[in-house]
């Protein structure tokens, strides 16, 4: 990773206390659970102690999905959904535009979004990080696919951790290899590392 990018992505992640908090949006059918699951289990193999679970409303295929990740350097005791996130995620750019989404987003916090457009063009004054990445069309060149629908979870993993630092790439296949099974293996792995090279990320 960039020094530039390291250096700043920590300092802003040093500010958000000992846990932190990531709160995964989606379509039903995109893969959010399984992301938020991925990156606890890299982050478990980081060394740090890990919560991952999903948050259903209507469960149909579009419909909106939450999960959630938690992330510490010591036994986490809390239980709750998480509803002041340190990390947004939108595996769909339509959450950008939804008020619920962003709703106790803290301040100085990071936004990683599925998106063709540049990190500059998104404006959001709380995050200090903004990441974008064409997680959709990624997923479409790769043939990530589920009755026509791209799943662009994976490619969110490698944006995501590309925009924290919270895990290495090879910590998250290694998750990946525990998690999915062939034939699809090997494309989510190569998902991740397409995302992790081609998301784009700004300071303020």
């Amino acid at each position: 990773m960039d020094l530039k990018v390291l250096t700043s992505t920590s300092r802003y992640l040093s500010r958000m206390g000992k846990i932190i908090e990531i709160r995964w949006h989606g379509r039903g059918g995109q893969g959010a659970v399984l992301a938020s699951r991925i990156l606890a289990k890299a982050c478990f193999l980081e060394g740090k102690w890990t919560q991952a679970f999903p948050f259903f409303g209507a469960e149909r295929r579009g419909a909106p999905v939450m999960a959630f990740s938690r992330i510490s350097d010591e036994p986490i005791k809390l239980r709750s959904q998480i509803y002041s996130p340190d990390v947004l995620v939108f595996l769909d750019p339509m959450f950008l535009s939804m008020p619920s989404a962003l709703e106790g987003f803290k301040e100085g916090g990071i936004l990683v979004v599925n998106t063709e457009r540049a990190p500059e063009e998104i404006k959001m004054e709380k995050a200090s990080v903004i990441a974008t990445v064409p997680a959709t069309s990624i997923a479409v060149d790769l043939g990530l696919a589920v009755a026509g629908l791209p799943i662009p979870n994976t490619v969110m993993v490698g944006a995501t951790i590309k925009a924290t630092n919270l895990s290495s790439i090879d910590n998250v296949k290694q998750a990946i290899r525990e998690l999915i099974k062939e034939p699809l293996r090997q494309l989510n792995e190569k998902a991740v590392e397409l995302g992790f090279k081609r998301t784009k990320i700004s300071y303020s």
